[in-house]
């Protein structure tokens, strides 16, 4: 389907076994903590539990509700017949399923899953990482795409298909919330796409962008990624 309600619902949907998801690892986490010293799940084990509970919880679990109430609720605050661009609508929902099952996958893999913190600084995700963080840096970018694609969306049809009558001091505050939101997704997701990139070519490429050794900043990718981080959240 193409129409902003189905796909609203997927989103939805999805987001809510994300939410699931992220919320038995949190399970993991908890009970691991309830009393001090060791006592259900190996340490590397726990830090991979930390890892993707993080980054499903915000990547798979809020950033897909909130891009579903958009889909659902922007089209009818304007008065509009649909999304704009319906088809890349579409297809910036279907890629989000391929990606996290990659993601996920990637717990399975020889060596465990990325280990590093959902903030997933160097050279803890660069130096010191399994060879799994390929997967997990593949999947950032498809969540990226999408996240890109669902702002353009928002942005053209906010622009482009209001009722008329209906002025920019008309809207609601959620369509401006989410016009501004877009903007800011547009400005960061490409910065964010960097930083995996740069971990990514530091770990299997013999680059040094994060290794002082080869005249590289770890503190580089701390500013890079929060430069994402803070007007993403």
């Amino acid at each position: 389907s193409t129409n902003h309600k189905d796909i609203g619902s997927l989103y939805l949907w999805f987001s809510f076994i994300m939410f699931l998801t992220g919320g038995a690892m949190a399970m993991v986490i908890r009970a691991e903590l309830f009393q001090p010293g060791l006592q259900l799940v190996e340490p590397n084990f726990f830090n991979q539990m930390t890892t993707v509970h993080g980054l499903i919880m915000v990547f798979g679990a809020v950033m897909p509700a909130f891009t579903g109430l958009a889909n659902w609720l922007i089209p009818m605050m304007i008065g509009a017949p649909d999304m704009a661009l319906p088809r890349m609508n579409n297809w910036s929902f279907w890629i989000l399923p391929f990606a996290f099952t990659m993601f996920l996958s990637s717990l399975f893999m020889e060596g465990g899953g990325p280990n590093f913190g959902w903030t997933f600084y160097a050279p803890l995700s660069t130096t010191y990482s399994p060879d799994s963080t390929a997967l997990f840096v593949f999947a950032i970018h498809i969540m990226g795409i999408s996240s890109m694609m669902g702002a353009i969306n928002v942005i053209v049809t906010i622009v482009n298909l209001r009722a008329p009558g209906m002025t920019w001091m008309k809207l609601p505050l959620f369509v401006w919330t989410w016009l501004i939101t877009a903007f800011l997704l547009i400005a960061v997701m490409p910065v964010l796409a960097g930083a995996v990139t740069m971990v990514l070519t530091d770990k299997f490429f013999g680059t040094s962008f994060f290794d002082t050794a080869g005249g590289g900043d770890p503190v580089m990718f701390q500013h890079i990624f929060w430069f994402f981080g803070h007007p993403e959240v």
